[in-house]
């Protein structure tokens, strides 16, 4: 079963990101937990990654995010945050990254 998501999203420049993603969790973990599909367990983690995207290369991140499942059966998510991350310069230290 998938452990993760991706969303591209465009947001008002007075969006906060933590609001979006609070309201997408709640309203989410609402939808999941009324359907009988799901664990009952559900529960989203308590972080989230969010990048910022150039609206150039909109098309090359849409891509990506329809490609996942393949991507997924040789990456890990943890493989793929670790290594978006070192693309991009982000230090971070995996035992406060990955719960």
């Amino acid at each position: 079963m998938p452990d993760h998501v991706h969303l591209l999203i465009r947001l008002k420049p007075d969006m906060p990101v933590s609001d979006l993603v609070r309201d997408v969790k709640a309203n989410s973990s609402k939808w999941i937990h009324e359907q009988e599909r799901f664990p009952a367990d559900f529960a989203w983690q308590t972080g989230y990654a969010a990048f910022t995207v150039s609206e150039s290369q909109e098309g090359v991140v849409r891509s990506y995010i329809q490609n996942q499942e393949k991507h997924h059966r040789r990456t890990t998510f943890e493989d793929e945050l670790a290594a978006m991350l070192r693309k991009h310069w982000i230090e971070f230290d995996p035992a406060y990254v990955f719960d």
